[in-house]
């Protein structure tokens, strides 16, 4: 059986996904809380796979861990830490896990991490990975012949930045991750419409790759500073940053601010992600002020 996530986007719905990171330790109990709170809101859960290169609980454990709460997750598998030899294993055991939905990325280099003396493997990237789950899901075994022990289902996504200053090395780039197998695109976070509305005109919808847009919670005008100082092609416009700075709420403001994105993204996307680190619990009072409900029972 395909997916929630699958189907929603397979019938064109808006379609809601949000992320939550794993623990920084071996007690899980917060990370499942966060997601437990996203329950009904959202179609799906994005659970980040060594994201700035920072060391925290497999990201495949956390999937498991969010099945058996009920939630349907989003695997965020990485090339950067692993061969193709525990990539190939990683994807075989995710399908016999039950998770189904998948998010091949390359990976941030180690350097912006907080162990930079870590040793990158990249024996992949997302393109070769897609092309991976593609072929685990026709069934054929990396070496030759037929997997021996059946074919996976896995329904695997790619990432893109809108705010990619080289739109046709970026076409370039997502039309090899369609050849590849991609069946949807999550974008990093985009501030402005009109960038969200060219990268879809020109690359996404030529393309036919639904878009779920990438929506950041700014929690303050530090936090977005932080961000557009540390994030690579994170671009924040000065008119939110003054806008939070001007706040007497700043937290209410970026929750104001990320509706206000959700609103105008649905316009011209299938849907929107949803990123809001270490404040996951504030993603439903988003998707209220953006008039959007709950879409299913919990």
């Amino acid at each position: 059986m395909s997916s929630a996530l699958q189907r929603s986007i397979e019938a064109g719905a808006v379609t809601i996904t949000a992320e939550v990171m794993p623990p920084r330790g071996a007690d899980p109990v917060h990370s499942l809380t966060m997601a437990q709170g996203l329950k009904g809101f959202v179609h799906a859960i994005n659970v980040t796979d060594g994201s700035r290169a920072v060391m925290r609980m497999s990201s495949l454990a956390l999937c498991r861990l969010l099945l058996d709460e009920g939630l349907e997750p989003i695997l965020q598998l990485a090339c950067r830490d692993r061969n193709r030899i525990a990539l190939q294993s990683d994807l075989l055991g995710a399908h016999a896990l039950g998770i189904r939905n998948l998010l091949c990325l390359t990976g941030d280099p180690v350097r912006v991490g907080d162990q930079p003396e870590a040793r990158p493997v990249h024996d992949y990237e997302s393109v070769k990975l897609l092309h991976q789950v593609a072929a685990f899901n026709r069934a054929e075994d990396p070496v030759s012949g037929l997997l021996p022990d059946g074919a996976t289902a896995l329904f695997a996504g790619a990432a893109a930045d809108p705010n990619c200053q080289s739109l046709s090395g970026l076409r370039r780039r997502l039309e090899r991750k369609k050849e590849a197998g991609a069946r949807f695109l999550q974008t990093q976070m985009v501030m402005k419409p009109a960038v969200l509305e060219h990268f879809c005109n020109e690359v996404a919808n030529p393309l036919g790759l639904p878009v779920l847009a990438g929506v950041f919670l700014l929690k303050s005008a530090r936090n977005a500073s932080f961000i557009n100082r540390v994030v690579p092609g994170a671009c924040i416009p000065e008119s939110l940053v003054v806008r939070l700075e001007q706040a007497s709420d700043p937290m209410a403001e970026g929750i104001a601010i990320a509706a206000e994105q959700v609103s105008s993204y649905l316009s011209l996307t299938q849907g929107v992600h949803l990123m809001a680190v270490k404040a996951e619990e504030r993603i439903p009072e988003i998707l209220d002020q953006a008039g959007i409900k709950k879409l299913m029972d919990p």
